[in-house]
């Protein structure tokens, strides 16, 4: 069976309304439909395009009928969605950097009340000079030392008066340089280096024990035992004096005990006399001090003092013994 088109054929009349469509309804249709089929309603059916309600809504919020449109409740939900997720971000950062800015201060107050807590402790009583021990004093009297000293116990180690200190050993000429030490809790080390004589020279308040610096480390009225007598033009101020300084300080000490007269009227005519035998040893300048003791030293193994008048040892490398 055929179905019928549900649309009627335009009336005849006029080109002009031939021509321009009018618009139809429903309604407009229905009596021409029924006239043509009767009532059978079965034929067909007017499906309408929109729907009333959807229209309505429509005019009523202004959107158009696209489904992908975004609209400005859209905008203003996703803008204030990121709003939200950044200040989440922005709180968790920031936090982050709180916990480690904390770990930072507390370690760096610990780290000063540890400071301030030692050094309060090394202020107090608690670390005090008790005790004074002396280290290398061989000809020094460690009692004597220990007593000009004495003004430091009872003092924080950090508070030891270094200048007192220093102006009590001045007093002892024996003591050419010194160190202090702290050993906590109460112990206050002194290690001194003690001069070392070279030999006797007469002076007008008797004969003063000098060292290779000059400096009179004694004086008494009678030439003490076992140090040479050293007679130098031009005293202890001289170059002459500072040469026979330097030779007595590079012989071994088995040679220096044999040395029993220095004389020197320059800085190159250094002589030294050995013994009960008079021996001279003709030294010259200061100059290869050290090989030229070594060298004397040999030759006195190979012939000792007793035997020979001289042992010229100026040139190190060609030594006359006479």
């Amino acid at each position: 069976m055929r179905r019928p088109t549900p649309l009627p054929p335009p009336p005849r009349g006029d080109a002009a309304s031939a021509a321009a469509p009018r618009a139809t309804s429903t309604a407009d249709l229905a009596p021409q439909f029924e006239e043509r089929h009767g009532d059978d309603r079965t034929a067909g059916e007017v499906i309408a395009l929109t729907t009333p309600t959807a229209r309505a809504d429509d005019a009523a919020t202004g959107r158009p009928l696209d489904d992908d449109f975004i609209g400005w409740r859209d905008v203003w939900g996703a803008a204030r969605a990121r709003r939200k997720a950044l200040r989440a971000e922005v709180r968790r950062f920031t936090a982050r950097q709180r916990r480690r800015r904390m770990t930072w201060i507390a370690a760096g107050a610990s780290i000063v009340v540890l400071a301030l807590a030692t050094l309060g402790a090394a202020y107090s009583p608690l670390f005090a000079v008790e005790a004074i021990t002396v280290v290398g004093a061989e000809q020094l009297d460690e009692a004597e030392v220990q007593s000009a000293l004495a003004d430091q116990l009872g003092t924080p180690m950090p508070l030891v008066d270094e200048s007192a200190v220093k102006a009590a050993l001045i007093a002892f000429p024996l003591v050419e340089s010194y160190t202090l030490e702290a050993r906590p809790p109460h112990e206050l080390l002194v290690r001194i280096v003690e001069r070392t004589p070279i030999g006797v020279i007469e002076t007008r308040a008797g004969f003063s024990v000098v060292d290779s610096a000059g400096v009179a480390l004694s004086t008494t009225a009678a030439a003490p035992t076992g140090l040479p007598i050293i007679d130098i033009r031009g005293g202890v101020g001289s170059d002459a004096f500072a040469a026979a300084g330097q030779v007595m300080n590079s012989l071994p000490d088995a040679v220096r005990a044999q040395v029993t007269a220095v004389e020197a009227s320059t800085p190159d005519d250094v002589t030294l006399t050995m013994g009960g035998t008079a021996t001279q040893v003709v030294w010259g300048s200061a100059s290869d001090s050290a090989k030229k003791a070594v060298v004397l030293q040999k030759a006195m193994a190979a012939k000792p003092p007793a035997t020979v008048n001289v042992y010229d040892v100026s040139s190190p490398s060609a030594v006359v013994i006479r």
